[in-house]
């Protein structure tokens, strides 16, 4: 088909209007991006991409990504433009309370957005992270008869994406992987939100991404022919590497009085809505207008894209039918096993088995859960040997062996956080992936996403204390898990024992709205064999439990949750047999719990309480009470052996004995 470019044209000048129309209405937003990457817009959306607005979730669609999310008119004016179900009234809704358009792109809001976006940088590495699972799903699933998957991930972000240390880790990961189903777009206007881009970077940039393992082209971002060109070039490149697109584009374009200019980027430009909208060849008098020949032109090939998307499905049939046993494999990735079935899995930790780390234990815990859950995939940031995560019965994911289950991030936490979040977008495979706890700072950003967009990645963390001892404070997250609670959505779990890991995985992979962190230990930790297997394991559900009941009117209750959980144990034995002892290992969990279990675990009627954990004590206040203690650490830790630093820092059982008989 030859390309239309003056329908094309005309699209392209009523998404500007589309923008301009939805910024000035409501006083806000981002013009730069929607304007100066209008071509670019019409290009993919009007012949360049496979997809289906009838079938937004077909399964061999090209996934597009608005990295910089700002630019959400962009996506918007196409979407709706494509048949996608967002109408006029929504685009006039922009940014309005419930609208489902909102200021940045959000997963699950808006049919036809792939992934939530708006830090800058993220929208990379979710790309990223989507063509790796494409991959995966190519080796695992086609056949020499039949092609399910072949689909490409395209990705369009600016100088402000491009800065962001995430992007580069997540496309020098892409370039050494030779993710050739990647294409970014990136579109160069020389302008950052405060300034020229020239105030903030010199990077020869195409000579960055040939040294990191790409294939560059540049281009006029304003020539339709241009970009179809680049794009089937890309599409088709043979080199076994992921793409650049370079397209020189002038931001703001359509409003004369800021195009080029840093001021073009905002809403700045706004207020020249009238004179621009007349520029573009737009009627005065009917505001977020599009011509019914656009209209036709686009209803016309949304009904090619469905011809499209249904010649697949009549080749995912006959693929079904000739391997029962893919398909079969393929629908676990719709559905996750309940915590009982995944419980059931794994077997019980024999009562002399030898004590070790919490991190051991969930080594053991993997490897049944791996065989259960086929989709589950598991990555390090070269780590494996720490955190001990690998999936045994498997081989690493590379270019020469797609299928493999374990991905070797490298030194890469932010982006290894990011790319998982682009595989559980696509929602095919269940990403998990493991560091030291400490370095959940440098994922918090993805992590923090990860919960606003309810995708259920899982972080198998470990050196989760003081515990890990010589390596200092540097090493020691005492702050950290407690900052991770306060993420609306995410739930940690710390398990105390190797049954409470069991738990705390199950309960992990059951979830399937939202983001779970696993805390695990270094150090060796005894397996708790006075509590029932059967008690530990199905207490973790439900974040807290009574893991030692009292043999006499109750007076104490000792709350505790890690590796601090076995101190508690020991204290109670000494205190006497009216002590409780409550293993709290997810505080989210437990919240959530009726008011009647919570109450049946921590009874009101007894105050005289007191919290262990080797970390900040402030929201253990809230479970022991005004006349409650907390011992905890409000302070960085110290270098020394794990043992000597517990003691150091008064997290003991002698300690817990002393603050129990204090009240």
């Amino acid at each position: 088909m030859t390309l239309p470019t003056d329908i094309l044209a005309k699209a392209a000048n009523q998404a500007r209007g589309l923008a301009i129309d939805a910024i000035h209405k409501c006083s806000s937003g981002h013009l730069g991006l929607p304007l100066g990457a209008a071509e670019v817009g019409a290009a993919l959306y009007g012949s360049a991409l496979v997809h289906c607005p009838e079938q937004p979730r077909w399964r061999n669609r090209d996934r597009f990504v608005l990295s910089a999310g700002h630019g959400s008119m962009f996506l918007y004016s196409w979407l709706h433009l494509s048949g996608y179900e967002i109408s006029l009234d929504d685009l006039k809704s922009f940014r309005q309370l419930h609208s489902i358009t909102p200021g940045h792109p959000e997963f699950r809001e808006t049919p036809g957005v792939e992934c939530t976006t708006g830090p800058l940088g993220q929208g990379i590495a979710n790309a990223v992270g989507m063509a790796v699972a494409g991959q995966m799903a190519a080796a695992r699933f086609n056949t020499p008869e039949h092609t399910l998957f072949d689909y490409r991930v395209v990705c369009l972000a600016g100088d402000g994406c491009m800065q962001e240390g995430v992007a580069l880790e997540a496309m020098e990961f892409a370039g050494h992987q030779h993710l050739d189903n990647l294409i970014l777009i990136y579109d160069a206007n020389d302008v950052t939100l405060d300034a020229m881009a020239i105030k903030t970077q010199s990077l020869n940039i195409p000579a960055r991404f040939k040294a990191i393992g790409w294939d560059v082209q540049a281009i006029d971002g304003h020539d339709l022919a241009a970009i179809a060109k680049a794009f089937k070039k890309a599409r088709r490149a043979k080199s076994g590497k992921p793409q650049l697109i370079i397209a020189k584009t002038i931001i703001g374009k359509g409003i004369p009085e800021v195009a080029g200019t840093a001021k073009g980027h905002g809403e700045g430009g706004a207020k020249f809505a009238e004179s621009a909208r007349a520029s573009l060849g737009l009627p005065a008098d009917q505001h977020f207008y599009v011509s019914d020949e656009v209209r036709a032109y686009f209803a016309a090939h949304k009904k090619r894209l469905e011809r499209v998307a249904n010649k697949w499905q009549r080749t995912y049939k006959a693929w079904r039918a000739a391997n029962p046993e893919k398909a079969a494999e393929l629908d676990t990735g719709a559905k996750a096993p309940t915590a009982e079935q995944l419980l059931a899995t794994i077997p019980v930790f024999p009562a002399d088995a030898k004590h070790g780390g919490t991190r051991a234990a969930g080594r053991d815990v993997l490897q049944p859960l791996a065989a259960a859950m086929p989709l589950l995939i598991g990555g390090s940031a070269d780590l494996y040997g720490s955190t001990l995560n690998y999936i045994a019965a498997d081989k690493d994911f590379d270019a020469a062996n797609r299928a493999g289950r374990n991905i070797r991030f490298g030194i890469r936490e932010h982006a290894m956080a990011s790319i998982a979040n682009g595989m559980a977008y696509d929602g095919l495979f269940r990403p998990s992936v493991a560091t030291f706890l400490v370095f959940a700072d440098y994922s918090r950003p993805a992590m923090r996403l990860a919960a606003l967009a309810k995708i259920p990645v899982v972080y198998i963390y470990t050196h989760d204390s003081i515990g890990v001892g010589e390596d200092g404070p540097t090493h020691q997250p005492v702050e950290t898990i407690s900052a991770l609670r306060l993420i609306p959505g995410f739930e940690v779990i710390r398990p105390g024992d190797a049954e409470e890991v069991a738990g705390a995985f199950a309960a992990a992979l059951a979830r399937t709205e939202g983001p779970t962190l696993i805390a695990l230990s270094r150090q060796a930790v005894p397996l708790l064999n006075e509590i029932p297997a059967e008690t530990r394991r199905n207490g973790v559900l439900k974040g807290g439990y009574v893991s030692v009941r009292e043999t006499a009117p109750l007076t104490h209750i000792l709350l505790a949750t890690g590796t601090e959980l076995s101190l508690a144990v020991a204290a109670a034995k000494e205190l006497g047999a009216g002590v409780r002892v409550v293993s709290l290992p997810s505080m989210e969990r437990f919240d959530r719990q009726p008011v009647e279990y919570r109450e049946s675990v921590l009874p009101s009627s007894c105050q005289r309480r007191v919290a262990i954990e080797a970390g900040v004590t402030a929201l253990w206040h809230r479970y022991v009470g005004p006349q409650g203690k907390v011992l905890g650490i409000d302070r960085f830790g110290l270098s020394a052996p794990g043992p000597v630093v517990y003691k150091e820092l008064g997290i003991t059982a002698e300690a817990l004995v002393a603050a129990a008989k204090s009240l």
